[in-house]
């Protein structure tokens, strides 16, 4: 009874059996080796395989040089959208100038300010209180819409009407005050003309 437990199982057959059931090592190709051949595993190491895959992720390289071209299409088109709106602006700038230009022209001779008028019109301009100021016949004329306000240059000039309507047709933004005929005593900025301010 001295038999160790290695020499029972031995006996039994339980060892051989294990020693069978351990995966064999797959034999080698029985292909024939073609001149210049390299095995498929030499030195235990899995070789890369050999088929190229067109659809690997781009290397750091290129990826790089994507984005250098994404920054290079946005620079140009923000480059580009800078010069069409400053293009823009100049050609607004032009086109006010030209019209400040004509405006100055009409005036030229045609306005009817009084140096020693002393009742003041009161109007809503440009979204405040301005004040232009006549005599008692202008006041009336003016109340009747027989003539009118022209801003130019931070000053404001008393025309006719006839003055007042072409300025009106170069840039309606200059046209400061004119009101409508037959207002009933009231400019058509709603203040009364018998108010003195």
């Amino acid at each position: 009874m001295a038999d160790s437990l290695r020499d029972l199982l031995l006996k039994s057959g339980i060892v051989k059996q294990l020693h069978d059931s351990k995966p064999k090592p797959p034999p080698q190709s029985s292909r024939p080796a073609y001149k210049g051949a390299k095995p498929a595993h030499s030195g235990g190491k899995p070789r890369p395989s050999q088929n190229k895959n067109t659809s690997r992720p781009p290397s750091k390289d290129q990826s790089e040089i994507d984005l250098a071209k994404a920054y290079a299409i946005r620079a140009q088109t923000e480059a580009s959208e800078r010069k069409r709106v400053e293009q823009e602006a100049a050609e607004q700038a032009r086109l006010r100038r030209e019209r400040k230009l004509k405006i100055q022209q009409l005036l030229e001779g045609k306005t009817l300010n009084k140096p020693d008028a002393d009742q003041p019109r009161n109007f809503e301009y440009g979204g405040k209180i301005r004040r232009v100021h006549v005599d008692a016949a202008q006041l009336v004329a003016l109340n009747a819409g027989e003539l009118g306000v022209v801003q130019q240059a931070g000053r404001y000039f008393l025309v006719s009407r006839e003055v007042a309507e072409q300025v009106r047709a170069i840039d309606a933004h200059q046209l400061a005050l004119l009101a409508e005929p037959g207002s009933d005593g009231m400019a058509d900025d709603g203040v009364p003309d018998d108010l003195m301010w």
